[in-house]
């Protein structure tokens, strides 16, 4: 919720390399312009004066070091905003521990809970694991998601969850792990707006979108594996 925006930063490049991507045109095709350290953190500040709820870096993943030599600057400069980190949850765990009392919100994607699968999708052998281990570590550093008075992140863990045609993000596993291994009180964004773009015509189910059954039994799964803070 809010009324002022979220102060969104794309990054050209990823970590991960989906063939279903709706954002090739940055993350594959790195379509932007190079920026050194104080022009970002005068981004951020830009940001701040127009008003927006809190400073979002979209896959940020490959950038950590430029990042916080940017946000050492805004800080110099008053940024007081709220940090999110925007990313795939392919986030290595040195990384994440870079990251302790800088992020007041994580907003990772849990895409798959099968190895294969991630590396046929996404170009990212051993992703299950590695983001299981992400959520792990992000949930230790901010906890639950809280919401201001207005309804307003302020700090915490937001997952999201893109269902896929046949089922290919396993989201009844993905789920059940979150709420067993992560904390049933996690808000999970379980989305319907998967579409066939980039490279993904050429790789069945892939080809198509969801149907409405196919997201529903999503959201069922997640209610049965225990969680009850959603985003639909």
């Amino acid at each position: 919720m809010g009324d002022h925006g979220s102060g969104t930063i794309f990054f050209s490049g990823c970590n991960l390399a989906c063939v279903f991507c709706q954002n090739c045109d940055i993350s594959q095709g790195k379509e932007g312009r190079p920026v050194a350290a104080p022009d970002l953190a005068r981004i951020m500040l830009d940001l701040q004066w127009l008003g927006c709820h809190n400073i979002n870096l979209v896959s940020p993943s490959h950038v950590v070091p430029q990042v916080l030599e940017a946000l050492a600057i805004a800080a110099e400069g008053g940024l007081r905003l709220p940090l999110v980190y925007n990313s795939g949850g392919y986030d290595s765990l040195s990384t994440l521990r870079l990251l302790d009392g800088v992020v007041d919100i994580y907003m990772p994607d849990f895409k798959y809970w099968d190895d294969s699968t991630a590396a046929r999708h996404s170009g990212a052998k051993g992703y299950p694991t590695v983001a299981r281990e992400a959520m792990k570590e992000m949930h230790r550093q901010v906890g639950d998601l809280v919401l201001d008075k207005g309804g307003v992140a302020v700090r915490g863990l937001i997952v999201r969850h893109l269902v896929l045609p046949g089922d290919l993000a396993g989201t009844a596993e993905v789920t059940k792990f979150i709420s067993k291994e992560v904390s049933p009180d996690t808000y999970i964004n379980i989305m319907a707006q998967y579409y066939p773009t980039h490279k993904a015509f050429k790789q069945p189910p892939l080809n198509r979108r969801i149907t409405r059954a196919e997201y529903e039994r999503a959201v069922q799964a997640a209610k049965d594996a225990g969680l009850h803070r959603f985003a639909r």
